[in-house]
């Protein structure tokens, strides 16, 4: 135990060591020495663990003890405290040694902080900016490595900032240093920052003068290349390649414009350099002339664009210009050719041709209108080709100004013949309707007349009437038109002089009979006013007296009302009748002054009557007034009293209500019963005001009515009595009642608040009254803190009962009898009240005693804890004398300043806490504890003041000598931490360590320069320290001279290694630069062999150019070179030690920098390379990505949504194809070249350029190909879609014109016939306008339904049947309109036809009997042609005469409501005819016997004087003397017999009777005796009936016009007996009247069978017969005029039927006689020619017709032979017949598949086509569409097909399609065809067929022909200089 004290003693004295160490190695080893003593401690720990139990063991033992117990515990208690002091001691040991550990390794981390520092610093100082862009950028690289390092130095220092914070925290006394450090490193660190932050600044200034410099390099470049580019001369050569260069020009500009922006940044760029870099000239001028070359660039960019616009606009002119001059071109020929036409449907159809040509014209002059504008603008800006365009603008407006002068002029001439035509058409419509007017009013008054004149009549008066006043508005109607009219002719007649007369007269025509017509209109009006009059008096005058007798009954009732409603009602129904009676008023003066009218005209009536019936209305009227007003009275009376009396009822069921609810009214006993029964009683009180006011209402009528003395006063007074004293009582109960529940109310009021107040009271009694009120004197001061709002609220409720009291004595002396009631509450309350206060204050008392004697105890105690826990420190601070260090002397000594300031404060507290002791009252609970809590707290405070004071004087001066020598341990321990640095001997082994020992040692040296007077001061404290004697003071001295010995070796050792360094700097300095230039060289050499040729052309073109700066930086590092040669020299000069090193060094930078442009040219050559290689690719990717796009238009699916769609989509697809295909030509075109190019350049990629030039060449081809597929799709779609829209146009059109329909309708009775045969036949034109588009249509639907299947095939279909179902519908409809137009139009055509025809044949009547007796031949031939004119007039009439009787009788037929009236005119027209027929034929006759009887007498004559001129001849005895003389006379008596053989014919005639002697004979039974045997006067005409010639025949004359012969098909059939109208001359025979009559009697007896409904149908059925005929005579016959196609054959059949009459043979109708008898000649040219002869024409006088042939008439048997027309009826042999023609036509879409070409010959192309065949003429024509037969245009120039010997049948052997049939041609040719559907395959089949017999049938002909003898020999030739017959 002993050994174990000595061992803890000498461990204190070890623990009690002051040796904390120098520097942190040495406190490392005291830590671990540390750890030692803390492990020894520890196992010595176990040892006296041991020992100490093994002691006490000894002193528990029993019996013996060695030793005293009492000393063994105290000697373990010893052992055990000691052991815990060492612990103790090892604790605070551990403490310092690790407080001192983390103080020096501060001060380390601050060292190392600082050098580095210092390194980074010399670093900066000594670093360049670089000298071109790669090096600036390398030295950005570093110098962000070297960002971040600064900030990972940052986060160190900052922790080793927060490290020396805490420990200035923990050791305050040596706070000086470690403050001094940490301001000195971060004053290094702030000057490093900003070291750092200004050579970044210059390398930032230096990068971006470098990046300004290559970016500005750059723009020159891009701008000289768009500079070429743009003043380029190519504006192309057409408008696709102007067009692609502007689009191409156009991208330039957008990049030119996005350029703009980095030009003009430029400036900005500039100005953000610093301020030497940017005030240089040369980059200033380098700026300029960036922008002058931009402005350039954009400038020629901007003309180059107007350049491209003007060519473009240019070629669009002429392209323009070309088409508009087409259009003029043909415009021009067809207004030349054209002429206008004199007939007015003509004229129609050429209006209707100009109405489009306006259309277009008006499309074309937009067109001009823009080329000029285009050529202004052209002009204008100056166009270099400004003479060009101007001349063609000339050109083209001058062709556009005469096509305008053309049609101009063409329009005026057609509008002056439209005008003049419409006028003359309208002129006759208006004579003929005056005319109708004038008769009709002359019908009415002559029928009317009688009974209108006496007046006795009155329906026809009426009827009369009527008549008349529909004429006159008739009348009125016609008035406006005919002055239109008038103003019309006379405009027409000034515009046209010319044709003045004929316009002119039709105008006064239809004035005198207007004139005539408004004569007889005023005379018929004058004569029924006056009977008109009379009849209307007598009318209006019985009426009003059967409504005066109606009147006076219902006047004169005495019924009384019983009711209010009965009152009413009568009342209304008597007003009512007032008001008919005031109506009846105007009716009876109208009377008066009618019968005044009458009496003064003097009408036939008998005047006494008439009076009679005046005086009883004067007398009806006034009693009839007087028994109103006496009605009116009495009813007003009634119906006044049931109003009183209805009121009175009212207001007694009122009253009864009120009265019952008083009485049931009850008082309620609470405030809310009785304020809702005030309120019900209020609303009560409204309704009795209410109805008080409506009894005074009543009462008021009642006086009223008395007053004006009513027949039932007495009734009304007994009401009103009872009414108001009812009222007056109900009134008084209620306002009693009133006043009683009021001064309830105030009652329970006041009771209500007595009772509150009275509860509360109660309340707070009971709280005040509390016998737990006196709390104990340490409870809570809750009660006292709770009784002052108790208080509060008792005084606020004592206003409250002021209140009370007040309204009580109110109440008492407003009632007092509740005064007992009121009193008694309020005694109460007062009684309650006053308890409530004395309780209150009595506590109020109490509570403040207790609270102030609780606080004052608790704050005496609080004071004396305090004080006692003072005491306490006090021993703690004053044990141990002065302090064993510094920082224990001056922490007690803090402590002490604290007590003293605490106790101080404490002794004012107590004297505040007496005076409030003494404040406190005697009796006052708690007051003696307070009072020995002051003495307690007094004495404590005196005793604590002398301690503090003595206390503070030990702890200064112990505190001096600490600090004194602790200030030199610090001191000491600095210089021995700064000598070994200045006494290092590593000087460092390059540039870098070399610069941070310099760097170290200089901050040694400014280090120790700083501290020196720090050390001064010390030594100056430390030696008045040690002056003391003292045993402290003896440490201090020892410190004081180890401290000078130190401070000098320190000085001395600085100085010397700065010399060293300075030495060894120069060395590494070249090293490091030789070191840093083959570093770059190195660097240079990366990147020169790096093998990086850019991803595309840009970053290509990008490395060309850094590789262009990299060789001029490598130019400009040669300076650099030179430069590190030059220190090599001056170093090799000094004679270094390691100058042979240096010289190796230096040769080998040079060979590395000639190595290193070796490089430069090598990698220059490989990126020109890779550059082309990217633009050819650039090129590629371009045209192949200018392909992919053109595919993806070219492959669109979109095909359209409708018409205008599609139209458009092709439009554009025609478009994009036209251009894609020019400019992709020179693209392909353009990149082959540069593929060729570099191939023969011999291109390392060689081969894969090849393949790019494949693949885009392949790229071409398919975009071409699925160009021409879409066209194809897109055409499909267009027909398709055409053919809805077609669809959807045409069922417009149609409804267009069966809306139209109704219109024609409504205008029959506002037009005439022709107006309205006009409008249909426009209308009917119209509508044929539609049937080539129906067909086309149909065309379209069956080729489009051969090419698409399914939806679109059944909606083609459905289309087409809803086109067909709205095309029949409107022919439907326009058959009707047309039946009912031509109904009305005949009615009235056939009235004006009758009016005209019967004063015609008047007229002829009167003309046939007055003429004078002929006196010779001439004169008889003269009346002759007077009277076979009038016959030609009236077989001309005769037409118009059959078509007004087939007219009638079809209106009579078709049950027109004006049957009867066309009956009388049909009746009256067949009269007159038969009548002048007759006339007409007595005439003739007569007229042809004085002709024979002249022409015998001048015959006679002249045979006569021939036979005397004959006689010497036959009487001469000379027979010639001679040969010659006899051979005279025998050739003049050879003439003699041939003159005799001729006049044997005229003297054999003359030998014949004439037919005078016929006729004689056969009236007298006698035979005939010759002419030439007697004499006889002439007969008169009629004294004999005439003989019939002998039947002859004449010949047709040729200018009859072919026109007139062929109806119009607007116009209806004209009848049979026109045909027959034809009837010889006088030199023809009655047999040919009579063939003519037999022609015309099948048609005329087939009409009068058929019934009139099915004369529509027979006549489109004659109509259709009629246009195949045309068509089918149209090859047959030679045509000479383009108007006569079916007139010639017409011709000829009459000359035939003529000859075959000759003959006297019967002449059946031929078919085209049956079919259309109307085509006979109906005008004086078809009547044949008169012959000098009638009797016997001559044959050379006989004309012969041209043979011509016809049509075998149906009629003759299959064998009977023809006969010439020239040869005699019997025995002649037949003529050829004519030649069969092509009539079969068929045509529409068919799928084609040419099987064989030749006999067993395969085609070339066997495909399916489809095509457009056309069957016409025997020949079968393929086209591409429907258009190609217009133009002749067949499919790939095929000739035509012909169907002679070819057969046609269905080829059931192929399967692979459906309706299919085989077409075999005569030459071995077969073809597969398919039809749309079966029906139309087998219509194709028929035609085939047909078209194949007619071949067979012209072959037959043609043999036939060669067999057969003409019997045309001999015929006299036509005489070739005659015309042509029109």
């Amino acid at each position: 135990m002993v050994y174990l004290i000595d061992w803890m003693e000498e461990m204190q004295v070890l623990l009690l060591s002051k040796d904390l160490g120098k520097h942190l190695l040495e406190v490392e080893d005291l830590l671990q020495k540390q750890g030692l003593l803390e492990a020894d401690i520890a196992a010595q720990s176990e040892r006296v663990q041991a020992l100490n139990a093994a002691a006490l063991e000894f002193s528990e033992l029993d019996g013996y003890q060695p030793c005293d117990p009492q000393i063994i515990c105290n000697r373990v208690h010893h052992v055990q405290a000691c052991l815990e002091e060492l612990r103790a001691l090892a604790a605070k040991r551990r403490k310092e040694l690790e407080d001192s550990r983390h103080l020096w390794t501060f001060f380390q981390e601050m060292e190392e902080a600082e050098a580095w520092i210092r390194e980074k610093e010399k670093i900066l100082a000594t670093r360049s900016c670089g000298r071109d862009l790669s090096s600036v950028l390398t030295l950005t690289t570093k110098h962000k490595t070297m960002l971040g390092e600064l900030g990972n130095r940052r986060a160190l220092l900052h922790q080793t900032m927060k490290k020396g914070e805490k420990i200035l925290a923990k050791k305050p006394l040596g706070s000086a240093g470690i403050q001094e450090k940490m301001r000195e490193v971060c004053l290094r660190w702030k000057k490093l920052e900003e070291i750092t932050g200004l050579h970044q600044q210059r390398l930032e200034d230096a990068l971006s003068f470098f990046q300004f410099s290559a970016d500005t390099d750059d723009l020159v470049a891009w701008l000289q290349d768009i500079y070429r580019v743009v003043s380029s001369d190519d504006f192309g050569h057409d408008e696709h390649s102007s067009r692609a260069l502007l689009r191409q020009h156009g991208a330039l500009l957008e990049q030119v414009e996005k350029q703009r922006g980095a030009v003009l940044g430029l400036r900005a760029q500039l100005a953000l350099l610093a301020p030497e870099r940017r005030q240089g000239v040369d980059i200033q001028i380098r700026v300029v002339e960036v922008e002058q070359l931009y402005g350039e660039v954009a400038e020629v960019a901007v003309l180059r664009t107007q350049w491209l616009r003007d060519a473009l606009a240019v070629y669009r002119m002429f392209s323009e210009v070309h088409a508009c001059e087409v259009w003029v071109d043909e415009k021009e020929q067809w207004l030349e050719r054209m002429e206008v036409p004199e007939e007015l449907d003509e004229v129609e159809v050429v209006q209707h041709r100009f109405e489009s040509l306006d259309q277009e014209m008006n499309s074309v002059m937009g067109r001009i209108l823009d080329v000029n504008q285009v050529v202004q603008q052209l002009v204008d800006g100056g166009h270099p080709s400004s003479d060009e365009v101007r001349s063609c603008q000339d050109h083209l407006n001058s062709r556009w100004n005469r096509v305008v002068e053309l049609v101009e002029t063409k329009k005026s001439q057609l509008s002056s013949v439209l005008k003049i035509q419409n006028f003359l058409l309208e002129c006759g419509e208006m004579k003929a309707q005056v005319r109708d007017k004038r008769r009709s009013i002359e019908a009415t008054s002559s029928g009317g007349g009688g009974g209108g004149g006496g007046g006795g009549d009155l329906g026809g008066l009426v009827a009369l009437q009527r008549r008349l006043s529909t004429m006159e508005a008739a009348l009125v109607a016609l008035e406006p038109r005919l002055l239109e009219l008038q103003r019309e002719g006379q405009a027409l007649a000034q515009a046209h002089p010319g044709r003045a007369l004929e316009v002119l007269l039709p105008l006064e025509e239809i004035g005198r009979e207007w004139d005539e017509l408004q004569r007889t209109f005023r005379g018929c009006e004058d004569t029924l006013a006056v009977a008109g009059r009379l009849r209307q008096f007598l009318q209006d005058l019985d009426e009003f007296l059967a409504w005066l007798v109606k009147a006076q009954a219902a006047v004169g009732s005495q019924e009384v009302p019983q009711s209010l409603a009965e009152a009413e009602e009568l009342l209304n129904v008597h007003v009512a009748l007032k008001e008919e009676i005031n109506g009846r008023e105007e009716d009876f003066g109208r009377l008066q002054a009618a019968s005044e009218l009458l009496a003064v005209e003097e009408v036939d009536v008998p005047h006494g009557s008439l009076q009679q019936w005046l005086h009883k209305l004067d007398a009806g009227w006034g009693k009839l007034l007087q028994s109103w007003d006496a009605r009116r009275e009495l009813l007003v009376q009634a119906h006044v009293l049931q109003l009183f009396l209805r009121d009175v009822q009212q207001c007694q069921g009122s009253l009864d209500s009120q009265e019952t609810t008083l009485a049931h009214a009850e008082l309620p006993d609470s405030v809310d019963g009785v304020t809702k029964a005030l309120k019900e009683h209020k609303d009560f009180s409204t309704t009795l005001e209410l109805n008080l006011q409506k009894v005074q209402l009543v009462l008021q009528a009642g006086e009223s009515l008395r007053r004006q003395r009513h027949l039932h006063s007495d009734r009304v007074a007994q009401a009103m009595e009872e009414l108001r004293d009812r009222s007056q009582r109900n009134h008084q109960l209620a306002q009693e009642w009133t006043r009683r529940l009021q001064d309830h109310l105030e009652l329970q009021r006041f009771l209500q608040e007595c009772r509150e107040l009275d509860a509360w009271a109660r309340e707070k009694a009971l709280m005040a009254a509390d016998p737990t009120r006196d709390p104990p004197p340490r409870a809570p001061p809750k009660p006292w803190l709770q009784h002052p709002a108790f208080l509060a609220e008792l005084a606020q409720n004592r206003e409250w009962l002021q209140r009370i009291e007040k309204e009580g004595e109110e109440l008492v002396q407003a009632k007092p009898e509740l005064s007992g009631a009121v009193r008694r509450q309020l005694e109460e309350l007062r009684r309650c009240w006053q308890e409530l206060e004395s309780s209150s204050q009595a506590r109020s008392r109490r509570l403040a005693e207790a609270a102030a004697a609780e606080r004052l105890a608790r704050s005496f105690a609080d004071v004396e804890a305090r004080l006692g826990r003072l005491e306490e420190q006090l021993e703690s601070v004053g044990g141990g004398g002065g302090g064993s260090d510094l920082r224990s002397v001056s922490r007690q000594l803090h402590r002490l300043q604290t007590m003293e300031s605490q106790v101080e404060q404490w002794s004012k507290e107590v004297g505040e806490l007496q005076a409030q002791a003494a404040a406190l009252p005697a009796a006052a609970a708690g007051r003696e504890a307070v009072g020995e809590r002051q003495s307690a707290v007094g004495t404590r405070i005196v005793r604590l003041i002398e301690p503090l004071k003595e206390r503070r004087r030990i702890l200064l001066a112990s505190k001096e000598v600490h600090q004194v020598s602790h200030e030199l341990e610090d001191e000491v321990m600095w210089v021995q931490d700064r000598l070994p640095l200045a006494m290092l001997k590593d000087h460092g082994t390059n540039l870098q360590t070399v610069q941070q020992f310099i760097k170290k040692n200089q901050n040694l040296r400014r280090e120790i320069q700083v501290h020196r007077p720090r050390v001064d001061e010390v030594l100056e404290r430390a030696a008045a320290v040690a002056s003391i004697r003292s045993p402290e003071a003896e440490g201090v001295r020892g410190l004081l001279e180890r401290l000078g010995a130190l401070w000098a070796e320190l000085q001395e050792q600085t100085e010397r290694r700065q010399q060293a360094l300075d030495a060894t700097f120069q060395l590494e300095q070249y090293y490091f630069d030789v070191a840093e230039v083959e570093s770059w060289l190195g660097e240079q050499e990366l990147l020169l062999m790096n093998e990086e040729k850019g991803k595309d052309e840009q970053s290509t073109l990008q490395l060309l150019k850094k590789h262009l700066l990299t060789e001029q930086t490598i130019e400009n590092y040669e300076e650099t070179i030179a430069q590190l040669s030059r220190q090599c020299r001056a170093l090799l000069e000094l004679g270094h030690p390691q100058s042979e090193q240096v010289s190796r060094r230096q040769s080998q930078v040079d060979r590395l920098y000639v190595s290193l442009k070796e490089l430069v040219e090598e990698r220059k050559v490989k990126l020109e390379q890779q550059y082309w290689l990217y633009q050819l690719n650039r090129e590629v990717d371009e045209l192949e990505h200018w392909i992919a796009e053109k595919e993806v238009v070219a492959g669109s699916p979109e095909l359209g949504q409708d018409f205008e769609h599609v139209t458009l989509l092709q439009e554009k697809f025609l478009e994009f194809a036209s251009e894609t295909g020019s400019v992709g030509q020179e693209r392909i075109a353009a990149v082959n070249q540069m593929v060729d190019e570099l191939i023969d350049y011999g291109h390392a990629d060689a081969a894969t350029i090849a393949e790019w030039k494949d693949g885009v060449n392949e790229a071409w081809a398919d975009l071409l190909e699925l160009m021409e597929t879409r066209a194809q799709m897109l055409a499909a779609s267009h027909e398709l879609h055409k053919f809805f829209n077609d669809c959807k146009e045409l069922l417009g059109q149609i409804e267009e014109k069966r809306q139209r329909l109704p219109e024609l309708a409504a205008r029959e009775g506002r037009g005439s016939a022709g107006a309205l045969q006009r409008a249909l036949g426009a209308f009917e034109h119209d509508v044929e306008v539609l049937v080539t588009q129906v067909r086309r249509l149909q065309e379209g639907a069956a080729q489009l339904r051969t090419l698409y299947a399914g939806d679109n095939a059944e909606a083609i279909a459905g289309r087409e049947q809803e086109v067909l179902r709205a095309w029949k519908e409107l022919l439907a409809a326009c058959e009707e309109c047309r039946l009912h137009v031509a109904s009305v139009a005949d009615k009235i055509r056939f009235v004006g036809t009758a009016r005209d025809l019967l004063a015609w044949m008047d007229g002829a009547l009167h003309q046939m009997g007055a003429g004078e007796k002929p006196r010779d031949v001439s004169s008889v031939e003269l009346l002759m042609n007077d009277h076979q004119s009038l016959k030609t007039e009236m077989e001309a009439r005769a037409k118009n005469v059959a078509t007004c009787l087939e007219l009638g009788k079809s209106l009579v037929l078709s049950k027109s409501p004006a049957a009867d009236e066309i009956k009388s005119h049909m009746e009256k027209l067949l009269a007159k005819k038969k009548e002048m027929t007759e006339k007409w034929d007595k005439h003739w006759e007569w007229l042809q016997q004085m002709r024979e009887v002249h022409q015998f007498a001048q015959e006679a004559v002249v045979a006569d004087a021939w036979l005397t001129a004959q006689e010497p001849l036959l009487k001469s005895q000379e027979l010639g003397s001679s040969v010659d003389e006899v051979e005279q006379l025998i050739r003049r008596h050879e003439a003699f017999r041939k003159a005799a053989a001729a006049w044997e014919e005229r003297f054999s005639s003359l030998r014949r009777l004439t037919t005078i002697e016929k006729l004689k004979a056969e009236q007298n039974k006698q035979p005939p005796t010759p002419l030439l045997t007697r004499k006889f006067p002439v007969e008169p005409p009629g004294a004999a009936e005439p003989r019939r010639p002998e039947p002859r025949i004449a010949y047709v004359r040729h200018e009859l016009r072919p026109e007139r012969l062929q109806p119009k098909l607007d116009r209806v059939q004209p009848p049979a007996a026109d045909a027959a109208a034809t009837e010889p001359p006088p030199a023809t025979v009655t047999a040919v009247t009579a063939v003519t009559a037999v022609t015309a009697e099948p048609p005329a007896a087939a009409k009068a069978e058929e019934p009139g409904e099915a004369r529509p149908e027979r006549r489109r059925e004659r109509r259709e017969r009629r246009l195949e005929r045309q068509e089918s005579s149209e090859p047959e016959l030679p045509r000479h005029d383009g108007k006569g196609g079916g007139s010639k054959a017409t011709l000829a059949d009459i000359v035939e039927q003529l000859q075959e009459k000759e003959a006297g043979g019967p002449v059946p109708a031929s078919p085209r006689d049956r079919d259309s008898p109307a085509r006979l000649p109906a005008g004086p040219e078809s009547l044949p020619e008169r012959t000098p002869r009638p009797e016997r024409p001559r044959a050379r006088d006989r004309p012969k017709p041209r043979r011509r042939p016809r049509p075998r008439d149906s009629a003759q048997g299959p064998a009977e032979p023809r006969r010439s027309r020239s040869a005699p009826a019997q025995g002649s042999a037949a003529p050829p017949p004519p030649p069969p023609a092509h009539s079969v036509a068929h045509e529409g879409f068919l799928l084609r598949k040419h099987e064989l070409d030749g006999a067993g010959k395969k085609a070339s192309n066997r495909s399916w086509v489809n095509l457009y065949c056309v069957l016409a003429k025997g020949d079968l024509g393929f086209y591409k569409d429907a258009k190609g037969p217009a133009s002749g245009a067949t499919h790939g120039g095929e000739p035509l097909l012909s169907l002679h010997r070819a057969t046609s049948e269905v080829a059931s052997d192929y399967k692979k399609k459906k309706n299919v049939f085989k077409l075999k041609t005569g030459d071995g040719s077969e073809f597969l065809l398919q039809a749309k559907d079966e029906e139309d395959m087998q219509g194709w089949l028929r035609a085939l067929a047909a078209s194949a017999q007619e071949h067979a049938e012209l072959a037959r002909w043609h043999q036939g022909l060669l067999t057969t003898s003409s019997t045309d020999e001999g015929l006299p030739r036509r005489d070739p200089d005659r015309p042509r017959r029109k």
